[in-house]
C-alpha cells in the first residue's frame, strides 16, 4: 500500500518576502543566478522559513542578499506561482518597502548583478506575482520628486521630505495630483483613521505652484481628496491652514469646511 500524504493534496500557497527599494524614482532589481528564470531581473527576497513573519523573512534576505540591516513598511499581498523542479505551485508574495541602513553590497553567490531602474520602466521582472507588484509601483509610487520637493517648499520653505515618506503617504492614503501638459503643478493629501467615535481623515499637504494659482486646481484637489473620503467610509474630514493663507482658508468654507472652535496643539517627540 502507497503511503498517502493527505495534506500534501492541498494546494496551499508558500509564503514568500519581496523587497522594494527605491532611490531617487528609481526601484532596485537583480539578476538572478538560478532557475527558473536564470538570467531575468527580479527584485530581492525569497521563500519564508519555518517560524518566520514575512517582516523577518524580508529583513533576513535582505542582509543576505545585500549585506545591509534595513526597516520595512508593508505594501501589500500578491499572490501567484512559484517553481522547482519543473513543478508549479501556489505562493502568497508579501511585498515591502524597504529602506536600507548602509551601503548596498550584492552577495554575487545569489545574484549575479543588481542596478536601479525607473519607476515608469519597471517591466521586465521575473514571476507572476513580482510583474503585479512592479504593476502596482509604476501606478502609485511614480512621481517627479524634485518637482515635489518644489511644491512642498512652497508651502513650507525649511521643509525636508525623505523620498521613502512620500511612498508610505501613498500606503497610508490617497494623494491627488494635478498635472498642466504633464507638468505636476499641485498635490493634495489625505488618510484616514478610526477613533472611538468615527472613521475620520485628515487632508494634508493642499498645495498649488505659486504660478498656476488662481485657475481652480486647488479647488479641484480638494474635492478629489473628499471623494476618496466619501468612497472609502469616512465620517467628518478635518484640516487645519495657517491664518496667512487667506484665499486657502475661503476655498475650504466655499466647499463646507466649518471652522472648528478647538485649539489646536503639536508636541515634538525628537
Amino acid at each position: 500500500m502507497k503511503n498517502f500524504c493527505g495534506l500534501c493534496g492541498f494546494n496551499n500557497p508558500k509564503g514568500t518576502a519581496t523587497g522594494i527599494i527605491i532611490k531617487e524614482g528609481k526601484v532596485l532589481v537583480v539578476k538572478r543566478k538560478e532557475e527558473p528564470f536564470k538570467g531575468d531581473w527580479d527584485f530581492p527576497g525569497g521563500y519564508m522559513d519555518a517560524g518566520e513573519t514575512s517582516e523577518q523573512t524580508m529583513k533576513r534576505e535582505i542582509k543576505e542578499e545585500l549585506g545591509v540591516d534595513c526597516d520595512t513598511t508593508f505594501i501589500g499581498w500578491f499572490p501567484g506561482n512559484g517553481f522547482w523542479q519543473g513543478k508549479k505551485f501556489a505562493v502568497l508574495n508579501h511585498a515591502f518597502l524597504v529602506e536600507p541602513k548602509g551601503v548596498l553590497k550584492l552577495n554575487k553567490k545569489e545574484n549575479s548583478m543588481m542596478k536601479f531602474v525607473p519607476i515608469n520602466k519597471l517591466k521586465d521582472i521575473a514571476f507572476d506575482s513580482n510583474k503585479n507588484i512592479a504593476k502596482f509601483v509604476r501606478n502609485n509610487f511614480s512621481v517627479d520628486f524634485p518637482r515635489l520637493l518644489e511644491l512642498v517648499r512652497q508651502l513650507d520653505a525649511s521643509a525636508k521630505v525623505n523620498e521613502n515618506n512620500f511612498y508610505k503617504a501613498v500606503l497610508d492614503g490617497y494623494i491627488s495630483k494635478k498635472f498642466v501638459k504633464g507638468k505636476l503643478v499641485g498635490i493634495g493629501w489625505i488618510f484616514s483613521r478610526r477613533t472611538l467615535l468615527r472613521k475620520q481623515a485628515v487632508i494634508e499637504d493642499v498645495v498649488v505652484d505659486e504660478k498656476e494659482r488662481g485657475k481652480g486646481f486647488g479647488k479641484e484637489i480638494t474635492l478629489d481628496l473628499m471623494r476618496w473620503a466619501k468612497a472609502t467610509g469616512v465620517e467628518v474630514i478635518e484640516l487645519t491652514s495657517g491664518s496667512h493663507r487667506i484665499a486657502a482658508n475661503e476655498l475650504y468654507k466655499k466647499v463646507g469646511f466649518k471652522l472648528h472652535p478647538t485649539n489646536h496643539y503639536l508636541y515634538s517627540v525628537v
